[in-house]
């Protein structure tokens, strides 16, 4: 993937002015903002905010929404943001899948498509799969419809998204205009500053390994490496979360990640969020990272089982020591085994946490339980986030 400088230079727009004004015009949506508004909300002057819109639309990132009646005087032109303008690609490395989300400036996803993939597979495999998906998607071919989110039925008339194999390699390929850069999420531990994995949980070969640099390599464009909790929880914090609040992710694994006071929470290691590994049964069965008894090894076992109601007890159990640690408003639930059977883990880390409060004398709602709004694909689009949320000055942790 050549690197070009054709289309938008998106990341040299990420001056704190702009940034207020660009995240103003995507939250306003397509009915648009008007100058007058941003400047009111920005706290810019009114020629501040002039030349910044002026700049964008030239660029081709704002154009007009149409007018909008004024209390005195000409009516005022409405801006908004032009989504197609730019893109960024999350890829979601699963421990035994690869999921690809292109995703526009305002971090809908246009096109989705998920293959089976092992990371067990080796570091060669995984990065030719990955630099093939992205050249899939950033080819002539039109978008693919997005597949439904697993337990609702696909809009009538639209038909399934493709499950072709990977396509061959063809090289590097050419990079589309404005095109942020890729944003990869996967189970950690990893060093998220320098893009290096650890020992990932059940793969110690990724031992490491620089994931980010050998794919910016092969890619040619900027590449983001993150934890997937972490990817997911940014994505529901710039869709809007707010507060303080886990989103808890359970697929092959389990994890979380945090969000404290609207910040997306890493640590100091890119460590914070290993919930799955909170011991809560001394004699437990064993799990991966070696210790026995973690709330994900006793998870794992009961879906095992076909022990949803167990499993959803467990997870809550684990919901409640976190919620009890961090004092947070919120905890939402997302991930592959999630998405699969969601009321029953939705009513059973409810109960559990209901049952703390009434012992703990609190309001049984001081931590509200709710689903992940992108189910088993949440942690893609949060991985595009990794790209676009800085554009628009919310900085990934």
């Amino acid at each position: 993937m050549n690197r070009t400088d054709a289309g938008v230079n998106l990341l040299g727009l990420r001056s704190h002015n702009t940034a207020l004004v660009l995240d103003l015009l995507r939250t306003a949506g397509p009915d648009g903002i008007s100058r007058l508004e941003l400047a009111e909300r920005t706290g810019l002057t009114p020629q501040a905010v002039s030349k910044i819109t002026a700049r964008l639309r030239q660029e081709g990132l704002a154009a007009e929404a149409g007018h909008r009646a004024s209390t005195g005087g000409k009516p005022r032109t409405v801006l908004r943001l032009v989504p197609e303008a730019g893109h960024a690609v999350g890829v979601h490395l699963d421990r035994d899948e690869l999921r690809v989300v292109l995703a526009e400036l305002d971090g809908r996803a246009v096109r989705e498509r998920c293959v089976p993939l092992s990371l067990g597979a080796g570091a060669e495999m995984v990065l030719e799969a990955v630099a093939r998906e992205v050249a899939e998607f950033l080819g002539d071919a039109p978008p693919a419809p997005l597949p439904p989110t697993p337990g609702t039925p696909p809009t009538p008339g639209t038909p399934p998204a493709p499950d072709t194999p990977l396509a061959p390699d063809a090289g590097r390929v050419p990079v589309a205009p404005a095109l942020l850069g890729v944003g990869v999420a996967l189970p950690g531990p990893l060093d998220h500053a320098r893009g290096v994995l650890h020992r990932v949980t059940g793969f110690p070969e990724w031992d490491g390994f620089p994931l980010r640099d050998a794919l910016a390599e092969r890619l040619g464009v900027p590449v983001v490496v993150d934890k997937d909790t972490n990817a997911a929880a940014l994505g529901l914090a710039v869709g809007g979360e707010r507060g303080s609040f886990a989103c808890l992710h359970l697929g092959t694994g389990l994890g979380a990640g945090l969000v404290i006071g609207g910040a997306l929470h890493r640590g100091a290691r890119t460590g914070a969020g290993e919930f799955g590994h909170q011991v809560i049964q001394l004699d437990g069965p064993p799990c991966t990272c070696g210790n026995r008894g973690c709330v994900e090894a006793l998870c794992l076992a009961a879906l095992g089982r076909g022990d949803v109601g167990e499993a959803a007890r467990v997870l809550g159990e684990g919901a409640a020591n976190l919620a009890g640690l961090l004092d947070i408003d919120a905890v939402l639930l997302g991930g592959r085994a999630i998405a699969a059977d969601p009321e029953p883990f939705l009513h059973g880390v409810t109960a559990v946490l209901h049952a703390r409060a009434r012992r703990e004398g609190s309001p049984p709602d001081a931590v509200r339980v709710r689903l992940d709004p992108h189910g088993a694909h949440a942690v893609a689009h949060g991985a595009a986030q990794l790209l676009l949320a800085p554009l628009f000055g919310r900085q990934a942790g």
